[in-house]
């Protein structure tokens, strides 16, 4: 099966083509550009590199966030102009979940997403020689109380990955002294088409949709505004 998959909910912008899970391709950018300035470009390059075309892709899968507002709304506007136009099958990834696959080792996986003033958007996962169960479901949470649910859990092998692991690592080990934490904290293309071939295999394939978690900034503050001027 050929499966498209496009990462835009963090910095870098990535575009992968895989056949079942063997990478055929992938082109990713961090250049300062925004994701609406290079997310074409890279998806026309990669099908000219790989002599291939949207006819030829089985499924789509994209990364519906949480991350950014504005790059999950490019990669899921994208996505459905193709799905629109060539009724192609599609799958959406959470980030979270994209991200606990660059753990590689065995134990409970804590992929998480910095969201600023030691908040995070994360989830957490047992990883069973490459199986991957989600535990929690994504959710948007001060790291004080992701810390008290990790609790709860009984383990000594927490595993953490993503910016957010790094921003509040210090608040972490405090907690777990023993927490090991993985170098590559990057989002990658090739993770959300691995991990959207497996999503559609075990049938949790569906419409696309943003996967936003918490409001907008700007939403927030225009409800505090609005209460404001009450």
């Amino acid at each position: 099966m050929k499966i498209l998959s496009i990462e835009t909910c963090g910095p870098i912008c990535a575009v992968a083509i895989l056949d079942d899970y063997k990478l055929i391709k992938e082109i990713s950018l961090n250049n300062g550009l925004t994701h609406s300035e290079t997310l074409m470009p890279i998806i026309k390059e990669i099908f000219e590199k790989t002599n291939l075309t949207l006819t030829n892709i089985d499924l789509l899968a994209v990364d519906i966030g949480p991350g950014s507002f504005t790059g999950i709304r490019i990669g899921v506007a994208t996505a459905k102009a193709f799905i629109d136009s060539l009724n192609i099958n599609s799958v959406g990834v959470s980030s979270l979940q994209a991200l606990s696959l660059n753990v590689k080792q065995n134990g409970i996986v804590c992929p998480l997403i910095d969201a600023r003033k030691q908040n995070v958007y994360s989830s957490i996962f047992e990883n069973s020689n490459g199986n991957y169960i989600e535990k929690f479901k994504p959710s948007f949470e001060h790291i004080d109380s992701l810390i008290s649910k990790l609790k709860t859990l009984n383990t000594d092998n927490l595993i953490f990955v993503g910016d957010g692991a790094e921003k509040n690592k210090n608040v972490i080990l405090n907690a777990f002294p023993n927490a090991v934490f993985e170098s590559n904290n990057d989002l990658s293309a090739i993770n959300v088409g691995i991990a959207g071939f497996n999503n559609y295999k075990n049938g949790k394939y569906s419409f696309i949709e943003p996967l936003y978690i918490r409001k907008s900034e700007a939403e927030i503050k225009l409800e505090e505004k609005q209460n404001g001027a009450n």
